[in-house]
């Protein structure tokens, strides 16, 4: 009588481990270049700068913000996101940008940005005092 439930519990278990690991997988992948984003046709990550001498326009009609990126290669790319522009947008060191290619505009679901540190590098509690 055991068997049966017990079967089928772990058949259960394996397809939603499965599953989690199948979906865990599409999220993370390592960071890329324009040019193996387009390679691969997959969900990517693409580390770069904002482009300041194009301008970066939001079209508040279509909850668009479009703005240039260029990857670390120094690749060119628009840049779609639906939705307003970040705060703090004009300051970031770089940026994270997390889509998919679409011909030669990069759609992307997600933004995240390193902005600069507030704290100096050098450590002031080590420093000595002048005598």
């Amino acid at each position: 009588m055991r068997k049966p439930r017990t079967i089928i519990s772990l058949i259960a278990l394996v397809g939603f481990a499965s599953l989690l690991l199948f979906s865990f997988g599409e999220q993370v992948g390592g960071y890329m270049h324009f040019s193996e984003a387009e390679a691969s046709g997959t969900r990517a990550h693409v580390v770069g700068y904002w482009v300041q001498p194009e301008t970066a326009y939001y079209d508040p009609e279509a909850n668009l913000f479009t703005f240039h990126m260029q990857d670390e290669e120094g690749t060119v790319r628009k840049v779609h996101y639906s939705d307003t522009k970040p705060a703090s947008f004009e300051n970031a060191e770089k940026l994270v940008v997390e889509g998919h290619l679409n011909g030669d505009i990069f759609e992307a679901e997600h933004i995240l940005m390193k902005c600069p540190s507030k704290y100096s590098e050098t450590n002031t509690l080590n420093q000595i005092p002048p005598s």
